[in-house]
């Protein structure tokens, strides 16, 4: 088995890699031959402020052989007042994470790849968001609004360039240098008038696509602001329930399978979550519906499948305000980006290999 960490991947994996990947990822969804379930964290307290947090989230594809599981362990913390509250999250000590996915091959069982998560889940956002902009903004959409400064906005740039010729972007984060450090990079590198906003108001005024790509755990796309013909899609921060309202197209790029045996536990939500002491106070401090980001009851809802069967679109004219996220399917994008790093790494003799012999027991279980 191979251990991959960041610096392996971002030596093999580009932004069209991962477009690729997780487009044919959600074909094999559509058609069956994929499966995922939602992410499951379970959440413990630690104290009156910090709580605790186990996720993982898992998929697999019976077309391409490989299976992942991407497990993360984090100590979370929220701050600031109602309605500006950020979350923050570390391992061990603040800066430090830890995040891993392992790869098998479904035909062996084996244990193909362990892989430090920190790339591959920037570039794996961007590029949904950016596949979720490719069928619903418009054809001329130039201008990108974006909310936050740090590595998963600079990963949604590049993405949203595989899909749209940018020309400008106007970005806003609450820190000032470090939204205008944001833009002279993003600027430099791929060679666009990247704007440092003063306010998250300006974030949205002639801009064709807005994304959110903040750690706030509240409103950040505001719908009184919006113009006709937005494209929006957000992956923190959140639209407030005037910018719901005016989604004429809801663009769902898949959801998770129903349990066999078990329908009662199909959901929608993007999480599942399972708590520890449920009574702790700790838990008023912290946001209460993290798991509930998918479409109202009445909302003008259309599936990923049924656009690349041609019986739907996610955009029928210039004027239509539309968004677009994922549903509750991240199990199937790591184990399609994670078979690219592994095979790119494996071709170009990368990584740390960890002897199989180590991971085999002759032991039943």
């Amino acid at each position: 088995m191979l251990f991959l960490n960041n610096e392996v991947t971002s030596a093999v994996l580009t932004m069209p890699d991962v477009v690729r990947a997780l487009e044919q990822s959600y074909r094999d969804l559509a058609t069956g031959v994929g499966v995922c379930r939602p992410i499951i964290d379970l959440c413990l307290p630690v104290d009156d402020e910090r709580v605790y947090q186990w996720g993982t989230m898992e998929g697999g594809s019976a077309r391409s052989g490989y299976v992942a599981v991407r497990m993360k362990s984090d100590v979370l913390t929220e701050t600031g007042p109602p309605g500006a509250r950020t979350q923050g999250k570390y391992c061990v000590r603040p800066g430090a994470f830890c995040g891993l996915i392992l790869l098998l091959d479904a035909r062996t069982g084996e244990p193909l790849a362990l892989l430090n998560d920190g790339v591959v889940q920037h570039l794996r956002v961007g590029a949904d968001s950016a596949i979720g902009a490719g069928l619903g903004a418009r054809e001329d959409a130039r201008v990108l609004g974006l909310f936050g400064s740090g590595g998963v906005a600079r990963s949604h740039v590049e993405a949203f360039l595989t899909v749209r010729p940018l020309e400008r972007v106007q970005v806003y984060s609450p820190t000032r240098a470090h939204r205008e450090r944001f833009a002279a990079e993003m600027s430099e590198r791929h060679g666009i008038e990247v704007v440092a906003l003063d306010t998250p108001d300006a974030v949205h005024e002639g801009a064709d696509i807005v994304a959110g790509c903040t750690d706030a755990v509240g409103d950040v796309v505001l719908g009184r602001r919006l113009h006709p013909g937005t494209h929006v899609t957000y992956i923190g921060g959140r639209p407030d329930a005037e910018a719901l309202d005016r989604f004429d197209v809801w663009l769902r790029l898949g959801t998770a399978g129903v349990p066999d045996a078990l329908p009662s536990r199909a959901t929608k939500d993007e999480f599942v979550t399972y708590r520890a002491q449920p009574d702790a106070p700790v838990w008023q401090r912290h946001t209460p519906d993290r798991g509930r980001r998918h479409p109202p009851r009445d909302a003008p809802v259309v599936h990923l499948d049924a656009v690349l069967a041609g019986r739907a679109r996610a955009r029928d004219d210039d004027r239509q305000v539309t968004f677009s996220e994922r549903g509750n399917i991240q199990g199937a994008q790591f184990h399609a980006v994670a078979a690219v790093v592994y095979e790119h790494a494996r071709e170009r003799g990368l990584g740390h290999e960890i002897p199989q012999e180590w991971l085999l027991q002759d032991i039943r279980d």
